[in-house]
């Protein structure tokens, strides 16, 4: 489900002031910003926590947005940001407080579906990727995360279309690589 068509002239008006835009943006977006924290993060209520950090940051931030791209581009990054932020932050309390064994962040392969194990293997060789590639990293998490079009990509990074096809199939290499189970 994609933003509402009214959500780009919302973002205008809030990035020029209008609290009461800001308020109705807020709202429009709430249901897509939780969704799209839910593609990053396999834990629901890890999800709700991230989307409130969007939500925060979007009103925060909105003046920021000059709308020579499109607010759900600019949306994406935010969303990006605050879901691999909060991922970072439950790995880093986990580490620091070890949780009961059912509670890591490791998921118990009885009690957790595959496609949550996937993802955090997936963020775990995004963090990897953005330590050691970090120029690699934003193709991939707009293209296979986000869900973003090249087009998009490109106006959003300022890379030349070539470019990001050539970054994000170098991050796919990668990510592939530590994501194979070595025999």
């Amino acid at each position: 489900m994609p933003l509402a068509p009214d959500t780009e002239p919302l973002a205008v008006r809030a990035a020029a002031g209008d609290r009461a835009a800001l308020d109705a943006l807020l709202q429009a977006i709430r249901p897509e910003v939780l969704r799209r924290c839910g593609r990053f993060l396999p834990c629901r209520e890890d999800a709700e926590e991230a989307a409130q950090d969007v939500l925060l940051q979007v009103a925060r931030k909105i003046g920021t947005f000059e709308g020579r791209s499109r607010f759900s581009t600019w949306l994406h990054t935010v969303v990006a940001n605050c879901a691999r932020q909060k991922y970072r932050e439950l790995k880093r309390r986990s580490a620091e407080q070890p949780l009961p064994a059912e509670q890591t962040l490791r998921p118990d392969p009885r009690t957790t579906s595959v496609i949550a194990g996937s993802r955090i293997d997936l963020l775990d060789a995004l963090e990897r990727l953005e330590r050691d590639h970090p120029a690699l990293t934003v193709t991939l998490v707009y293209r296979d995360i986000c869900q973003m079009e090249y087009a998009e990509i490109a106006e959003r990074t300022g890379l030349p279309l070539g470019t990001v096809k050539s970054r994000l199939h170098t991050a796919r290499q990668y990510v592939r690589q530590w994501l194979t189970p070595t025999p």
